[in-house]
């Protein structure tokens, strides 16, 4: 293993706590003990924590049991990290597509029942004004001065035909 730059997750080896140079007997009773510790069924560990710690188990035993991908490993640990980019590259803007689906069959049957809800209690509404004898629509005070007010103007009678004007009541 390179000592030039120490990567900052564990590598597969210290994960199964063992050395570069462990043989495959090695390999399989380290990654038999340490599932039975880390297993989510069968640890004191937090649900979490135990599922991470057991999913990084079985990633280093797949990957270093593997004669051909324990080479490439090797040989991946051997290289000098690259330098690090003085500058993170800007991640780029995702918005979400606008996604138009069909009503579902239980959607459709929640609108109808809403309809029929609307439609039965319009209907018992008027019949209930109906059986009452109310007016099913009845005007507005406001409406006759609101027609007098927009009514043409009648026109001027002349001076003669002046209606009289009224008298003060009598005391």
């Amino acid at each position: 293993m390179s000592s030039t730059a120490k990567p900052s997750t564990p590598t597969h080896y210290q994960v199964l706590q063992l050395q570069p140079t462990a043989t495959d007997q090695e390999l399989r009773q380290a990654f038999r003990g340490l599932s039975k510790r880390y297993h989510p069924d069968t640890t004191a560990l937090p649900a979490s924590e135990a599922e991470v710690a057991f999913r990084q188990l079985r990633q280093a035993y797949a990957v270093l049991s593997d004669p051909a991908a324990r080479r490439l490993y090797d040989a991946a640990l051997a290289q000098p990290a690259p330098p690090a980019p003085l500058r993170p590259p800007a991640a780029p803007v995702v918005r979400p597509v606008p996604v138009r689906r069909a009503l579902s069959g239980g959607e459709w049957f929640a609108l109808l029942l809403l309809a029929v809800a609307l439609v039965l209690s319009l209907v018992l509404g008027l019949g209930v004004a109906w059986a009452r004898g109310t007016e099913l629509m009845a005007w507005p005070s406001w409406w006759s001065e609101l027609e007098a007010a927009s009514a043409p103007p009648a026109p001027l009678a002349p001076a003669s035909e002046a209606p009289p004007l009224p008298q003060p009541p009598a005391a």
